[in-house]
């Protein structure tokens, strides 16, 4: 006679595991979609916000060079601004009627040169099929459709010209009410963290100089070498070219085929030596500006490593295309800037002497800016800020030139 061993209750009893949320974090975690979904839908917005800055960031040393010279803010920044809308308009005027009639002189020679090159294409067994798809190449496409997408590209091209001139206007609006706005901003900031406030203001402020200056080094680069380069194979229209080639060249990406393609067309009407010289080097210039110039030039100004400027870049591209790419390096120098001024610590770094040198002359700034500010308005107590952040970075670049001397 067998038993039957009894079932333990315990183990036929099923487990339940159970998430519970406490209500701040699901009121955080609410918040935060929130916030989210809002600046997505702002995302234009915002994009304007960031122009703006970048406006003034850009604008703002020159109006801070003609104070020192004597001349008042609102004369310095009229004329800063008047000079820019100047050599916006004669860029424009040196470069779009050239290119256009460069344009319709292609467009018209194109059968004629199309035939040409089906011809060349045509004595080799290889390029044989590529000739006879050139030879019967026909536009397609209704008229209706093609009247539909231009209006659709006249649209954004106005929506983009909208967004381009409510930044300047953001930007001039900023730039003459620079006090009260920043007041305003150091009203609802702490006392506490007034100083570091400005360093974080100014650091930023120097970044979007840095990234521009870059930006203008590697544009006048590539406008030199596509104006030297032109005259040199006797093509039209050299000065259009090269200020073209200096304008997209500010595009990540894409810049420097616009010019390569102009260039090559261009040069098409010169015969095929010609332009395969154009090919060549502007391809070779090419892998120069993406491995070699922009590298440097923008890890010198932001300071910020090789590797570090290729990723940003690659990054910034791949989740927000153009407008990813062109604030992908400012915007990883803000976040190195932010982690140094904000003292963050870390994981694997161990805090250094000169750590706490830092946070003493820290403490120093607060204790300053405290007792000079006692009963000052805000307005006032952010010139203070500004004025003792600016004391302290020119006693850190006396040292840091001492230091590399």
């Amino acid at each position: 006679m067998t038993t039957s061993k009894p079932e333990d209750p315990i183990e036929n009893q099923k487990r339940v595991v159970r998430f519970e949320l406490a209500p701040s974090t699901m009121i955080i975690l609410a918040s935060a979609l929130a916030v989210s979904w809002l600046l997505f839908k702002l995302l234009p917005v915002l994009l304007v916000l960031i122009a703006a800055f970048f406006i003034v960031g850009t604008l703002n040393p020159g109006v801070q060079w003609l104070e020192k010279k004597g001349v008042s803010r609102g004369l310095s920044i009229g004329i800063v601004f008047g000079s820019l809308v100047i050599i916006t308009l004669v860029t424009a005027i040196l470069t779009i009627p050239a290119l256009l009639v460069q344009a319709s002189s292609i467009m018209q020679q194109e059968p004629v040169l199309r035939g040409q090159l089906a011809d060349r294409l045509a004595v080799h067994p290889i390029s044989e099929p590529l000739s006879k798809w050139l030879r019967n190449f026909k536009y397609g496409g209704a008229v209706s459709t093609e009247g539909a997408a231009a209006f659709a590209y006249s649209m954004e091209a106005l929506k983009c010209l909208a967004y381009a001139m409510s930044a300047i206007s953001l930007a001039l609006y900023i730039m003459i009410d620079r006090d009260r706005l920043r007041g305003g901003l150091f009203a609802i900031v702490p006392r506490s963290h007034h100083i570091r406030l400005s360093r974080v203001m100014m650091n930023l402020e120097t970044i979007v100089g840095a990234y521009i200056r870059g930006q203008v080094i590697t544009s006048a680069s590539i406008g030199i070498f596509i104006l030297i380069l032109m005259i040199a194979c006797g093509v039209e229209n050299a000065m259009a070219l090269a200020l073209f080639g200096a304008v997209a060249d500010v595009l990540p990406y894409i810049g420097i085929f616009l010019p390569l393609a102009t260039g090559v067309l261009s040069a098409v009407p010169h015969g095929p030596v010609i332009t395969f010289v154009v090919l060549a080097l502007m391809l070779f210039y090419m892998e120069f500006e993406g491995r070699v110039l922009v590298p440097r030039v923008y890890g010198q100004a932001l300071r910020l490593p090789s590797t570090v400027v290729l990723f940003s870049l690659l990054a910034g591209g791949t989740l927000m295309g153009i407008t990813g790419a062109l604030l992908a390096l400012p915007f990883a120098a803000a976040i190195m800037m932010l982690i140094e001024e904000l003292r963050v610590q870390l994981p694997g770094v161990q805090e250094q002497m000169a750590d706490e040198v830092l946070r003493e002359k820290d403490d120093r700034g607060e204790q300053e800016y405290e007792r000079r500010t006692e009963g000052v308005s805000a307005e006032k107590s952010a010139a203070i800020a500004v004025e003792i952040s600016g004391d302290r970075e020119k006693e850190e670049n006396k040292t840091f030139k001492k230091g590399a001397l």
